[in-house]
């Protein structure tokens, strides 16, 4: 089962559009499911990704108009449970220590959570912790350097029973680099 993270796409707030290069790649039919961790604040881009998988899974970024989203939720595939959330409600923010407490809150094997703008994938204390960055690279105060700037990234996950192959897709000097990470469960 293919399941797309994504997030923090913040259109056209602060970036215009996916990378084409990634919309080339998002073909409708080949991924089961979306885990979109908020900021999706434009209906197209909505559009575009139900198109994708009509399985659109979403929590609230800081800044989603919507009320009625909720700020985290729990998606079970074979035997893994995958927790996920923006990330703003995270104190501090990207802390792992803060991450490992709300994933055991959860009650799950994978966490994944958004916010910096920027791809992290490790595991601690047998869980896995994943964030896909920002799908269009937008700029994210406080968590750049002067002259740095995010680079646009999502994450593919393949979950085959207790393992999980992470697919991390970045889009660096015009082109889409992609980078494989596994996890199993117990192991």
């Amino acid at each position: 089962m293919l399941v797309l993270a994504i997030g923090d796409l913040h259109i056209p707030d602060r970036a215009m559009e996916l990378p084409p290069k990634f919309r080339k790649l998002l073909a409708p039919g080949k991924i089961s499911q979306i885990l979109c961790l908020g900021n999706l604040t434009d209906r197209e881009t909505y559009d575009f990704l139900r198109s994708v998988s009509p399985d659109l899974q979403i929590v609230k970024g800081e800044f989603d108009l919507s009320l009625s989203l909720p700020l985290s939720k729990v998606v079970t595939h074979g035997s893994l449970r995958i927790g996920f959330t923006h990330g703003h409600t995270i104190v501090p923010p990207g802390d792992s220590d803060a991450l490992l407490i709300a994933a055991r809150q959860m009650d799950v094997d994978v966490f994944i959570w958004g916010g910096t703008h920027r791809f992290e994938a490790y595991e601690l204390e047998g869980k896995f912790f994943i964030n896909p960055g920002s799908a269009t690279g937008a700029i994210s105060s406080g968590w750049w350097a002067e002259g740095e700037s995010p680079v646009p990234s999502f994450v593919l996950m393949d979950v085959q029973g207790t393992v999980l192959v992470l697919y991390v897709y970045q889009y660096i000097d015009g082109e889409v680099k992609v980078e494989k990470v596994s996890y199993r469960k117990g192991g």
